[in-house]
């Protein structure tokens, strides 16, 4: 099941003794630009071919971004497909993140 994360929830969990783990699935470049700590990339169009990638992370907590939350919400469908069971969706994306946490990461 999928929940929403602010931004500032997130960077609290993230401190926390089991932090979620990050999946970004935007592409390269936007992730080269800009992106959480310690964060996967697998772009929501490869994510059919690279699940596997996760399969250690099925029963964890992962938050999955994007640059506003919308892409994060289709690869969270996907996701829970497959089986993935505590997937969390970074409300606002990155670009939250920039804002709320984080004003040295930049904006696009």
């Amino acid at each position: 099941m999928s929940h929403q994360l602010s931004a500032t929830e997130l960077a609290t969990r993230l401190k926390s003794a089991a932090p979620p783990r990050p999946l970004d699935v935007r592409e390269p470049g936007e992730h080269q630009f800009a992106a959480l700590p310690n964060s996967k990339l697998i772009p929501q169009r490869q994510l059919p071919e690279r699940a596997g990638e996760l399969a250690e992370w099925k029963d964890q907590d992962v938050v999955v971004y994007c640059h506003h939350g919308i892409r994060s919400q289709h690869a969270i469908g996907y996701l829970e497909s497959e089986g993935y069971t505590t997937l969390l969706n970074l409300s606002g994306g990155i670009d939250a993140w920039s804002v709320d946490v984080d004003p040295q990461c930049p904006r696009y």
